[in-house]
């Protein structure tokens, strides 16, 4: 797939000049959007979450929109509303924010669950219905979603239902050492790089690479591995709820696009283990039992993992 990777490498290059260190998350953000899917940090703030969805944005010429959420919002400060123009003397529709290509969700579990629910539509169909109209969302459409993992009060946690909807889960963390932080201090130094970042591709280009990662070839052996994985953790004792066929198709899914973006035809094992656990253990539920031992989901899908065999190509 050398379009598919020369695309992605344009459009990693140019994040590169903002986001310092930060590349291999970027590169995970990019296969959610070639799968048409969403993402979830869960991080501090500070770390430059923003900063990632606007570069991002900015990349692929998309617009770009940040919510920030709050008690008080309401879904039509999401999806947009209805009013009476008195110039025309009739009612006009006026779009939320909803109708970018990038949406940034910022802090989402600080708003209650009527209003969470207001992007269910959005994020699996890409579209929004308002007094009966459905709207069709501009492609290729991502929402980054937010959370602070540190402040609980005043916070709803994320119904099932919505969680299942994002992709990927991942973090960005601390720079990784002093060499890191201090680039970063050189690079902000006199101005913002976002000011001079400018399109290095085009939304249809986007989706010309969507359409390209979908003929990635997946081995029936890989398909059956991937199952496997899946399907265990329906089966083990420390989950109470595993994860869904949502979840298997997000996994095959990814796997095309992270094969496609490093210039491959076909998927390998490696891709599977590598997206394993951003795709999928924001999607398991552990038992009360477990959870009161300690166990974490990210320890339990790596002990699943371990259990099945990784199919060995043959010569």
């Amino acid at each position: 797939m050398p379009a598919v990777a020369r695309l992605a490498s344009r459009i990693l290059d140019n994040v590169d000049r903002v986001m310092v260190g930060k590349r291999h998350v970027a590169e995970l953000v990019l296969v959610a959007m070639l799968c048409e899917r969403h993402v979830l940090i869960e991080d501090i703030p500070g770390v430059g979450k923003t900063t990632l969805a606007r570069a991002i944005a900015r990349s692929i010429g998309g617009q770009f929109s940040r919510i920030q959420f709050t008690p008080d919002l309401l879904p039509s400060d999401i999806s947009g509303l209805y009013y009476f123009n008195q110039k025309s003397g009739d009612f006009t529709f006026r779009p939320g924010p909803v109708f970018n290509s990038i949406l940034l969700a910022d802090e989402v579990n600080r708003a209650t669950p009527r209003t969470q629910s207001a992007l269910l539509e959005a994020m699996e169909e890409r579209t929004v219905t308002i007094e009966g109209e459905t709207m069709p969302l501009p492609r290729p459409f991502l929402v980054m979603a937010t959370e602070n993992p540190v402040e609980l009060e005043g916070t709803f946690p994320l119904p099932e239902a919505q969680l299942d909807r994002f992709l990927i889960q991942l973090s960005l963390g601390y720079p990784e050492d002093i060499d890191t932080e201090m680039a970063i201090l050189d690079r902000f130094q006199h101005q913002h790089p976002l000011e001079e970042l400018e399109a290095v591709t085009t939304p249809d280009e986007i989706l010309e690479a969507m359409t390209e990662c979908r003929s990635v070839y997946v081995d029936p052996e890989l398909r059956r591995y991937l199952t496997r994985i899946v399907r265990a953790t329906r089966e083990d004792d420390a989950v109470s709820r595993g994860v869904s066929p949502r979840g298997t198709l997000g996994l095959f899914l990814a796997a095309q696009s992270l094969a496609a973006i490093r210039d491959r035809e076909y998927v390998l094992p490696d891709d599977i283990l590598e997206l394993a656990n951003p795709v999928m253990q924001h999607r398991l539920i552990l038992n009360p039992e477990a959870r009161l031992r300690g166990r974490t989901t990210a320890g339990v899908l790596e002990s699943i993992i371990q259990q099945i065999e990784v199919p060995v190509e043959h010569v």
